[in-house]
């Protein structure tokens, strides 16, 4: 897809002004609403302390995703999600939200409620702020000109593009996904943040051939039996969508443009697997590759399972490949 074909693309479910979930996250912005989301396993071990006994607040509500009486919560919050067909029925009565709320860096992002199981989930955690943290230091470091093509591949619910957009605003900002739930809450989640971002449905680049300034991916690094798209790293032992998205984004980069990879790579005996391919990849596009850990042990969960009985640990990184100027 070139640029004049860029201009003529629709955005994926742009929400309109009336969307009561628009409508929510104005809400609790006004209302200095504030959520941190934790880890799965961290979330599991705070619901066991309640037994299943009824939220209050909307922290229980929409941020850890209690049940509720119907009546019993903010009646504002309540109406919103009952407008936006986002409640469900817990049992007993009872009822939950079927979207959660979390701050990353002030803003607010609406993801889905908490257990993610469905194909179509749309997930935020720990590994979001983390992937925000480092687009805040690699872009701040590197300004981009007015006009440049900015994309987040993969956005999930927008932290990405919309962190991008905060730094850059006089960029092309682009976010993609092949989730049409993903986009439409990320559309909601940027129009609330007040950025404009054009969402374009499709795998990795959606089209994007050439061009491009800045591309940011936080693909998925594990791996998931259940094949789930938003967990679910594929083989390499869950590095392969990592290795996909930098494939595409490197040939697409213009000269000087960057990729900027926050994800995992599991490490078998002392070698970081992951490392090398990337760095194959780098050469082979005519990019400079800087690599380092952000954290050496997450997800030890995993490595209970069978596919994962030669890893030693599953490590997070950042991968940036600068494409040569000349």
């Amino acid at each position: 897809m070139n640029m004049l074909q860029l201009d003529r693309a629709q955005n994926i479910d742009a929400s309109e002004e009336g969307d009561p979930l628009l409508l929510l996250l104005r809400y609790l912005a006004e209302t200095e609403y504030r959520f941190v989301t934790v880890t799965p396993a961290s979330h599991q071990r705070v619901l066991a302390r309640y037994h299943g006994a009824p939220g209050m607040t909307r922290n229980d509500v929409l941020g850890w995703s209690r049940p509720y009486v119907p009546g019993s919560i903010d009646p504002t919050v309540e109406r919103l999600l009952g407008d936006a067909g986002a409640v469900e029925a817990a049992g007993n009565g009872l009822q939950r939200s079927a979207v959660r709320v979390s701050t990353v860096h002030q803003r607010l992002f609406l993801h889905s409620a908490f257990p993610t199981v469905a194909e179509d989930s749309v997930f935020l955690g720990p590994d979001s702020y983390r992937f925000a943290d480092l687009i805040n230091g690699e872009v701040a470091a590197f300004p981009l000109d007015p006009g440049d093509v900015v994309v987040d591949m993969g956005t999930g619910s927008g932290v990405g593009a919309i962190t991008c957009a905060g730094l850059a605003p006089d960029t092309r900002l682009f976010m993609t996904d092949i989730n049409p739930r993903a986009l439409r809450f990320a559309r909601i989640n940027a129009d609330a943040a007040g950025c404009a971002i054009t969402a374009l449905e499709g795998r990795n680049l959606a089209g994007l051939e050439e061009g491009v300034a800045v591309a940011v991916a936080n693909p998925p690094y594990v791996i998931d039996p259940g094949h789930r798209a938003y967990r679910d790293g594929g083989r390499n032992h869950g590095g392969e969508i990592s290795l996909e998205m930098a494939r595409a984004a490197a040939t697409a980069l213009k000269p000087g443009g960057r990729f900027i990879l926050y994800t995992g790579s599991a490490i078998i005996d002392g070698t970081d697997l992951l490392r090398e391919d990337l760095s194959e990849i780098a050469a082979t596009c005519g990019c400079a590759l800087r690599y380092r850990e952000l954290d050496p042990d997450v997800f030890g969960e995993e490595l209970e399972l069978p596919h994962y009985r030669d890893v030693d640990r599953i490590a997070v990184v950042a991968a940036i490949m600068t494409r040569a100027r000349y």
